[in-house]
């Protein structure tokens, strides 16, 4: 699975995606979900919580093992996708559409020090 050239990508496997309101969408990777196996439950950060980069913020569990989800930058989650509660597996289908939360960054020169999709490749290999 390619990764979309568009996003940046936290080596934890995390997206990010600057939407045109100043608020970020956020998921994991294609990578990671290939590596979960199949998703049955995802427990995305609450809304009007803080996550600091690099951080433990949510969990995504498998039939094979549970993972945390780990934020690509800072700040206040503003919305989570409900539509996961139902359908965790929705993130197996479409890992770069299936978005977990949304955010408004506490300081977007953090997005500076993320990957882009060759980088994150890279990483990979």
């Amino acid at each position: 699975m390619s990764n979309p050239i568009e996003l940046k990508y936290h080596p934890e496997h995390t997206w990010i995606n600057a939407g045109a309101d100043g608020i970020y969408t956020v998921g994991i990777t294609g990578h990671a979900q290939e590596q979960l196996g199949d998703v049955v439950y995802v427990q995305p950060p609450a809304v009007g919580s803080t996550v600091k980069q690099g951080e433990a913020c949510g969990v995504i569990e498998s039939v094979k093992t549970a993972a945390d989800v780990h934020a690509p930058a800072s700040g206040v989650v503003t919305e989570i996708n409900a539509a996961l509660e139902d359908a965790p597996e929705s993130v197996n289908a479409d890992p770069y559409g299936a978005w977990l939360f949304r955010m408004k960054l506490a300081d977007a020169n953090e997005l500076q020090t993320l990957l882009d999709a060759a980088a994150y490749e890279k990483t990979l290999a």
